[in-house]
């Protein structure tokens, strides 16, 4: 936590939404404006933006003679502002004032010449794209105006790496320069950048191994030594040409020796001679091994040097004052983070399961003055990085590996003083996840995975290995050789049999027999390092999957304030962090469990610290008179304990070291608690996660003392931890809920029924509670030891959280549960799953098994919408077919490719569709399939030629032929119901290839962008697989509740049969349709369906005059087969007579059932034709055997009499199509295993949104049969253009990855995705501000021709605008809580604006107010509920909300603030944008500083669209709602607003005009009841005819409301006599009250209110919950 944490507010703090938001420097209260964040105005006059004016701004490149280069600029830069001149690093804000100017791409990149640039031209670069990797913004784009000088570039970038070069860089150069070798490695998704860094990690890197480890490996892999051997050759030859051509042009000694293209003098202000010497690649990446083992000695000499001197010092008695090295080499932010871990005392360890437990540092290195220069170090750090990054994928590791292992780099990096120094926690941390790297049980050649048993052969196969060479070579090692192998790897044992040997016998042994380290290698004389080396190699390593089964799932104190582990809020990314990363590749399954394990965790370690900081703000724990704690304030979420106890400890199982279980007794008092409250703690129930909390807080006489030792100043306080005392925090999960009289409460196991369910009694509430057996043994055997208190008797807070954000537990339980088990990812999947081979590879085109014949149903709407729909064929219509499918005999066929044809005489829909059955000829829609993350023109093929497939009526289009065949729907029954449901929607080609390949089996991925339909083709994809895979089931996959309710509802008005539909979790109850679709509703429904079908049986039992019985689903099957199927079979054999000749009037007389049919509608049979009558009475016996095979599938209802059983049979068999959202299959993952859940498709909406790990956990929610996985198909719907998944911690999001989606790898990947094409949400001209993002996004016939669209908005000129909000009342934005921004001024005019339109007339249900930040959402709140909420017209808009929040939603009009006015914040990510701009049908207004978003090069698209348009609001007079006439297209003449003060005063002319008219209405016509929420038209049409007309504009006669404080500032208290419902709105808002719209009624007098259930960040919500409604 930082510095400032005692002025925290005691709502949840404010994050930081932006890179921008954490590095620029905040004005502290009372500084002038300017000595802060850089307002626009210094900006402007800052030399750096004079530069870019005059050289690379679109203006000056604009020019008819635009200026030209000069070399002089960059080295300017460079050496001023880059830090080419000195010891230290760039200013921050100085790189990012270069990178906002588009220094890149308009100065350095298209001005680069490989030959005469200066290195300080490449160092420029290098450290402009950093900065792009830094803010998270593309950095490879403005290469690709000029790919092919990028291999010269990259050429010039590893020249830097020679012995002059690198030798005249500084310190700061050198980490740049490897921080982009880091950022190229982590974009190998693009070819451009992939072709030039994978040459570095190849097979001429050995030439850096030690003979004895390279004769190894190639002995081991005789594939690789027939390449070596090529390779030698091949190099052999180019030396000597190399060399007759130095010959003969300079002299040798001129050549460069490390054989890679370099610049002459290495110097930053001349431009060097490149030469083109061979194999630059054998020699990056082993010269940068060792420049790393130098930095290390580097590193070590500082702080032995600084040891010696500290000792001296001691020695003589005086004070050492030492300090940094580099002492001026201070973060220029000034943050530093509090050492929040060495507050809490004595607590237990928290347990990380990538790092092993290092050894205590030694007292001499634990100096506070000994210390490394930060530059070097960072350096240091990052190289570990590095290796990290590359060992982690299996394209880089190949060869690294054993470069890394021959170099033995870890055994020297654990032996440096720095490992073990204080200051090297985070270089420890980082070498202990490189080890688990290097230990990784897998093949580096065949990407394969070792088992537990193969890792445990091999280790023991090597030692035996060892113990053979002993006992052949070494006579005084027999005891060793004879001992058994796990006497013989364990560490110390192996190390004192070989202390005895000398150091040449250890040479020997370890050098020249064992071949582990290289005998050139100086290292090799310390006899020290070789038994290391010879210690490490053959110890066991530790099982990984048991570390993490022995790893508690809860966080404790211990790892909640490790700001190693989890960073604070103000993570900048100017250091690498001891984590995972998400990137494109991963080893193995394992390897990705493990990966999100960690980084899940630790995420929901960072919620659950940030709810405690809160509960603790608000709580304030101190002491009274008598040293007693008490709390002087409250908290919703947390409460004091009335009494602990454990009440069970269980013995543990077979194998475990742990209790099998702990249960606990907590006892709460709600007496007193407001209602809302108490209700929240009584709606516990079972599996809810609570945290007991120890806190003891010190007296004054303590704190005094602790201020004066901590030095803080005066009138500031202690950081929370010091200030509460918290000791102990532990989690735990529910068990069950009793009240004060011990009953059970909220019980849904059956041990209550539901009728006999009772309120709860009495105030205190008693839960048990189930602990952490893992940590509960950590804490015992820490007691025991005298290391710790016992905890568990001084826990003295419960807390708990909302639901939605504490599902955690069952999250990280399934994805430990997945790795403890053998898991079977499909084999067409799995390549690419892991980030390998051929991303197209499980496109169906590639697929086995393709369904050659797809029934379509009512997909297409007639002959030309299928002819349309499949371009890429020629589609041939098989007529009069009287045979089977396929078959085309005694059949003719038309080509729709004959022009002359006319489309109304081709048969009408439905249609069944074959393929061609050649697999090359599979071809997707022109244009309908992409590949990779910036497609944007379609890369699968194109329609491929086939004479021989050629149609059978002569077409010779050479397109392969699509098979068309007609077929009449089959008559189902004859009642109304009976008809099946119809589409109705005309679905564009690319939404026909997107229905078709979903179909089809393998990987299907759908990118939707706003608006272009992806719900209902999703909806299609289910109703043609469930038609043409009858047998298959479907699991059906959301991040919302929301979005899989619109499906679902969607779902059940087509026509799948309601009883093979199933929605399960919480969100099910807000499903809009008529029937019960949960587990019990359906449970319920089958056995109502069962009365219902019974009574019908019996029914028709009377009509045959059959003997009344009480009938059961098992006789009613006999009955169908004694009395219904035998009368029909007759019917049928008299019908179809061979010596008689059936009439129409026989039909009707001779059917069986035509007395149980006479309320269907008649007449049944029309005595007309034959056939037809036939066909009725065979829709008859259909609807018959329907019924019966309802009763059927009813009957295991029947049988089996347990909810349970019937729950279970309804998953696992009933139900074919089970939707759920990802979150609730986390959780459900265990139970879903236990009941034997089975699917063969998963289709997943919203992809984009989910985590990586909650979009695999639906994969693997099925055993597996024999090892084979049942898994078909996957596919993915979603849009990676829009807002990825949600994650708190921004270092958690920057540095790892964590908010990366499974759908948006894949699309980066290179996987073939189909993209919609055509949008019906927005107007042409709001599309076009987003469009550009997706490459061709056009516009459905509806957005053209209906006329909602058409007509303008009334009373406004335009359908969007951006307009320009000035300072008002001085400033701009501003920031009253860190990361909580507001902005008064555009507050104001949005609201104005949103009230002009509610007089206008414009419903207020059609009106949503979106903003990009927290701080303005709750100001626009504050400042409706001012001046709208009570007015009897405006009222309240529909929703008031973040833009993150509304992703997925829409509305016809939407107003949007862009509040900052500094920097551009988080919108400069583009995917931000696109959700902000493609949420408005009909009308876009945005209130921003329009000099600010116009200069942004990544907003350039949009806002160029937005600024071709005046940035004054322009209005039109004489329009109201409903009452306008005008075209979006008609010329108007608008009235341009000049500022926010003309428009408060328009709106206030029309709203007293209106009330006016309002009064003088109601006075004159007769009393009737008053409609305050939609005046007459006419009120408004008059007073909407003078808009502009009032010259008062200063009659606003509302006074302006004060910002919104910051979150923490306690709201005014109520004035004496003030009402109940005034004091209980102040007190709930003070306490943490619900932030909802519902909140928003509270009384005007709390305006000013703590910001309770502010956020900070935009739209932060919890991961693990998903949507609001989880």
């Amino acid at each position: 936590m930082a510095k400032d944490d005692a002025n925290e507010p005691p709502a949840k703090r404010a994050r930081p939404t932006s890179l921008e938001d954490v590095v620029v420097e905040r004005a502290a209260p009372g500084r002038k404006a300017g000595h802060g964040m850089l307002t626009l105005e210094e900006i402007a006059g800052d030399k750096l933006t004079q530069l870019a004016t005059k050289h690379w701004s679109k203006a000056a490149l604009s020019l008819l003679n635009p200026p030209a280069f000069s070399p002089a600029v960059v080295e300017q830069i460079y050496m001023q502002e880059l830090g080419g001149d000195r010891n230290k690093p760039p200013l921050l804000k100085r790189v990012m004032l270069l990178e906002v100017s588009q220094y890149l791409e308009g100065y350095l990149w298209p001005n680069f010449d490989p030959a005469t640039s200066t290195n300080g031209h490449v160092m420029s670069i290098i450290i402009m794209v950093n900065e792009k990797f830094r803010e998270g913004v593309p950095a490879w784009t403005a290469f690709q105006t000029r790919k092919d000088v990028f291999p010269a570039f990259f050429a010039r970038v590893l020249a830097l790496r020679s012995d002059e070069a690198c030798a005249s860089l500084s310190q700061h150069e050198v980490t740049a320069y490897l921080l982009f070798i880091i950022n190229a490695f982590q974009s190998l998704e693009n070819e451009m950048v992939r072709a030039q860094v994978l040459k570095l990690v190849s097979l001429p890197i050995w030439h850096g191994l030690s003979p004895g480890r390279l004769q190894l490996e190639l002995a081991a892999q005789p594939a690789l030594a027939k390449r070596w051997r090529a390779l030698l050759k091949k190099e052999a030859k180019a030396a000597k040409v190399a060399a007759a051509a130095a010959a003969k042009q300079q002299p040798a000694a001129d050549t460069a020796a490390s054989g890679a293209a370099a610049a002459a003098d290495g110097g930053n202000g001349k431009p060097g001679i490149q030469l083109e010497l061979p194999r630059a690649e054998a020699v990056f990446l082993p010269g940068m091994l060792q420049h790393f083992l130098q930095c290390l000695q580097r590193a070590d000499a500082q702080l032995s040097e600084q040891q010696q001197q500290t000792t001296a010092a001691a020695a003589a008695g005086v004070g050492h004052a030492g300090g940094d090295i580099d002492a001026s080499d201070d973060d220029e932010n000034g943050t530093v983070a509090a050492a929040n871990g060495q507050i809490i005392a004595d607590a237990a360890a928290a347990v990380n399961g990538f790092s092993r437990h290092r050894n205590q540092p030694d007292a001499a290195a634990n100096g506070a003055s000994v210390r490394v220069a930060k530059q070097l170090l960072l350096h240091l750090e990052r190289f570990v990085e590095f290796l990290i990054d590359l060992l982690s994928q299996l394209p880089t590791r190949r060869f690294v590996h054993a470069l890394v292992e021959d170099q033995q780099l870890l055994v020297k990096a654990k032996r440096s003083l720095l490992y073990r120094a204080e200051q090297g926690h985070l270089f420890q941390q980082l070498l202990d996840l490189l080890a688990f790297y290097c230990d990784f049980p897998l093949n580096d050649h065949t990407g394969e995975q070792l088992t537990e048993d193969q890792v445990v052969a091999t280790h023991y196969d090597k030692v035996c290995q060892l113990q053979r060479l002993l006992f052949k070579h070494w006579p005084q090692l027999q005891d060793l050789a004879l001992a058994n192998c796990a006497s013989a790897c364990a560490p110390d044992g192996l190390r004192r049999a070989l202390a005895g040997l000398s150091r040449d016998q250890l040479v020997q042994l370890v050098c020249r027999q064992l071949r582990l380290v290289g005998g050139d290698d100086p290292w090799a004389q310390d006899p020290d390092f070789l038994l290391d080396v010879a210690v490490t190699t053959y110890q066991r390593r530790a099982s990984q999957r048991a570390a993490i089964n022995a790893m508690p799932l809860y966080p404790t104190e211990g790892l909640l304030w490790d700001t190693s582990q989890i960073p604070t809020a103000a993570y900048t990314g100017d250091r690498p962090l001891a984590l995972p990363k998400l990137n494109l590749q991963f080893l193995s399954p394992t390897d990705y469990l493990l990966r999100n394990f960690h980084l899940f965790r630790l995420e929901a370690a960072y919620e659950v610290r940030e709810d405690i900081h809160v509960a603790l703000q608000r709580l304030s724990p101190g002491r009274d008179f008598d040293n007693n704690i008490v709390f002087r304030g409250w908290s919703k979420m947390c409460t004091p304990l009335t009494s602990f106890r454990i009440t069970q400890v269980s013995a543990p199982r077979v194998g475990e070291k742990h209790p099998a279980s702990v249960l606990a007794e907590v006892v709460v008092d709600t007496r007193g608690m407001r209602g809302d409250v108490a209700s929240g703690w009584d709606e516990l129930r079972q599996h809810d996660v609570l945290f007991l909390m120890a806190v003891n807080p010190p007296n004054e006489d303590d704190m005094q003392d602790a201020l004066t030792a901590a030095g803080v100043k005066s009138g500031k306080d202690l950081p929370l931890l010091q200030r509460t005392g918290l000791f102990a925090v532990r989690g735990a999960e529910i068990v069950e809920v009793r009240d004060e009289a011990g009953e059970l409460m909220n019980d849904f196991t059956g041990r209550v029924r539901l009728d006999e369910r009772k309120a709860p009694q009495g105030f205190l509430r008693t839960y048990l509670l189930s602990l952490d057996p893992a940590q509960y043994q950590l804490d015992v055997n820490a007691t025991s030891a005298e290391t710790s208190p016992d905890i568990y008797t001084i826990f003295n807070l419960l807390m708990r959280r909302e639901s939605k954000e504490n599902n955690f537990k069952a999250v990280l339980e399934s994805i430990r549960d997945s790795l403890n088990e053998q898991l079977v990812i499909p084999e067409w999947l799995v390549d690419i799953f892991l980030g390998y081979g051929d991303a197209g590879a499980a496109h169906y085109t590639q697929m086995p098994g393709l369904l050659r014949t797809v029934d379509f149903k009512d997909t297409f709407l007639d002959a030309q919408h299928i002819i349309d729909s499949f371009p890429q064929y020629d589609a041939t219509f098989l007529i009069d077919s009287s045979s089977r499918q396929g078959d085309m005999s005694g059949s003719s066929t038309i080509s729709a490719s004959n022009a002359q044809r006319d489309p109304s005489a081709l048969p009408p829909p439905p249609y069944k569709v074959t393929y061609p059955t050649e697999q090359q000829q599979l071809q997707p829609a022109p244009g309908s399939t992409k590949r990779g993350a910036d497609a944007d023109a379609a890369a699968d093929g194109t329609p491929g030629s086939n004479p021989a497939a050629a149609a059978a009526d002569g077409g010779t289009s050479g397109k392969p032929v699509l098979l068309v065949e007609h077929y009449r729907p089959v008559n189902m029954g004859p009642y109304p119901e009976d008809k099946p449901k119809g589409n109705e929607v005309r679905f564009t080609p690319v939404q026909v290839e997107a229905v078709g390949a979903g179909v089809q089996p393998g990987l299907t991925m759908i990118v939707g962008p706003p608006g272009t339909g992806k719900t209902d083709t999703a909806v299609q994809i289910l109703q043609v697989l469930y038609y043409n895979c009858p047998g298959q089931r479907t699991l059906l996959i959301t991040h919302s509740n929301q979005a899989l309710n619109d499906l679902f509802a969607k779902m059940v008005a087509r026509d799948i049969p309601a009883r093979y539909l199933l929605r399960l979790g919480m969100g099910e109850r807000d499903l809009d349709v008529d029937d019960d679709f949960s587990r019990a509703g359906r449970v319920n429904n089958m056995l109502a369906r069962r009365l219902t079908l019974l009574a019908e049986v019996e029914k028709l039992a009377n009509t045959l005059g059959i003997p009344h019985a009480d009938y059961t689903c098992e006789t009613a099957g006999y009955f169908w087969l004694l009395h219904v199927l035998s009368r029909w079979e007759k019917f049928t054999a008299a019908v179809s007579a061979p010596d008689k000749v059936t009439t129409a009037a026989a039909v009707g007389e001779l059917f069986p059932f035509k007395e149980y049919f006479a309320d269907a509608p008649q007449p049944l049979f029309k005595g007309i034709s034959c056939d037809e009558d036939l066909e009725v009475a065979r829709g008859c016996f259909r609807h018959l055997r329907r019924m019966f095979q309802e009763l059927e599938e009813t009957r295991p209802f029947e049988l089996l009499k347990g909810q349970a059983d019937r729950v279970s049979y309804l998953c696992n068999k009933q139900a074919k199509v089970v939707a759920m959202t990802c979150t609730h299959a986390a959780l459900k993952r265990r139970e879903f295993l236990n009941l034997g859940l089975k699917y063969d498709n998963i289709v997943m909406e919203e992809a984009g949104q989910v985590l990586e790990v909650e979009t695999f956990i639906p994969m693997v929610l099925q055993r597996q049969e024999d090892g084979v996985a049942r898994l078909k198909r996957v596919i993915l719907i979603g849009d990676h253009h829009q807002l990825p998944p949600v994650v708190q911690n921004m270092a958690f999001q920057k540095y790892s990855h964590l908010d990366q989606s499974l759908f948006a790898r894949f699309i980066r990947l290179g996987t073939p995705y189909v993209e919609l094409n055509a949008q019906g949400r927005a107007r042409s001209s709001i599309a076009s501000l987003y469009n550009w993002r997706y490459g061709g996004l056009k516009d459905l016939p509806a957005v053209t021709q209906d006329p909602a669209f058409l007509a303008a908005n009334p009373g406004f000129a335009f359908d969007y605008q951006l307009i320009n909000v000035p300072d008002y009342q001085g400033r701009g934005e501003s920031e009253p809580a860190p990361y909580y921004y507001q902005n008064l001024g555009e507050a104001e005019y949005l609201v104005a604006v949103y009230s002009f339109m509610r007089l206008l007339g414009y419903p207020a249900n059609k009106i949503s107010i979106l903003t990009t930040y927290n701080g303005q959402k709750d100001l626009l709140r504050d400042v409706i509920e001012a001046r709208c909420a009570r007015h009897p017209v405006i009222g309240r808009p529909h929703k008031i909300t973040t833009v993150d929040k509304y992703q997925g939603q829409q509305n016809d009009y939407v107003l949007l603030s862009l509040v900052r006015t500094r920097v551009v914040g988080h919108l400069r990510d583009v995917r931000r944008l696109v959700v902000a701009l493609s949420r408005a049908r009909l009308g876009l207004y945005i209130f921003g500083r329009q000099q600010l978003f116009a200069n942004c090069f990544e907003l350039a698209p949009a806002f160029s669209g937005l600024l071709a348009r005046p940035t004054q609001l322009a209005l039109v007079k004489g329009e109201s709602y409903g009452a306008c006439n005008r075209a979006l297209a008609d010329p108007t003449a608008p009235q341009l607003v000049s500022g926010l003060q003309e428009m408060m005063g328009l709106v206030e002319a029309v709203s007293k005009e209106q009330m006016a008219l309002a009064t003088a209405t109601a006075a004159a016509a007769p009393p009737a009841a008053p409609n305050s929420s939609t005046p007459g038209s006419t009120a408004r049409g008059t007073a909407a005819a003078k808009i502009g007309n009032s010259s008062d504009a200063a009659a606003a006669t509302a006074a302006v409301p004060p910002p919104r404080p910051p979150p923490g500032v306690p709201p005014p208290r109520p004035p004496p006599g003030a009402t109940p419902s005034s004091a209980a709105a102040a007190r709930g808002r003070d306490a943490g009250g619900d932030d909802s719209e519902a909140a928003a009624d509270a009384d005007a007098t709390a305006m000013t209110v703590g910001a309770a259930g502010v956020d900070g960040a935009d739209a932060v919500t919890s991961q693990a919950g998903g949507d609001e409604g989880q």
